[in-house]
């Protein structure tokens, strides 16, 4: 698989304004912030990191699919998988857990009660 992700080194992420945005599809209080790389998804090459983040109470309503790797590491907060369409049961996971998801699994939907922040890899197979 080739990486092809530009040369960075250490600097400060902008942790509060700079490069957040909903991505599409998904609810307002969840933003990204991309770090590296880019996912070209009509093409199915490349790969990118990136942080995401949930508002304190937000969450999704259904299972999310998608045809890349996906690595997710949960820095801070928390978060609850397999909440129902109103926010209710799933299972809850603290800060320092990881996941790491093939093509094609469904995952989801995803709540957190104080917000999180989670460091996600996302990449296609590239032969």
């Amino acid at each position: 698989m080739a990486i092809n992700k530009e040369h960075k080194e250490f600097h400060a992420v902008d942790m509060d304004t700079d490069g957040w945005h909903t991505p599409d599809g998904y609810p307002d209080g969840i933003q990204q912030k991309i770090l590296a790389g880019a996912l070209d998804e009509d093409g199915k090459t490349g790969n990118r990191t990136r942080l995401l983040r949930f508002e304190p109470g937000v969450f999704t309503t259904a299972p999310f699919v998608h045809d890349y790797w996906e690595e997710v590491y949960l820095v801070s907060g928390d978060l609850t998988v397999g909440n129902d369409e109103q926010g209710k049961g799933g299972e809850p996971f603290a800060q320092h857990t990881y996941a790491c998801r093939p093509p094609g699994v469904y995952h989801g939907p995803f709540k957190s009660e104080k917000g999180c922040v989670l460091l996600e890899t996302h990449y296609y197979d590239e032969s």
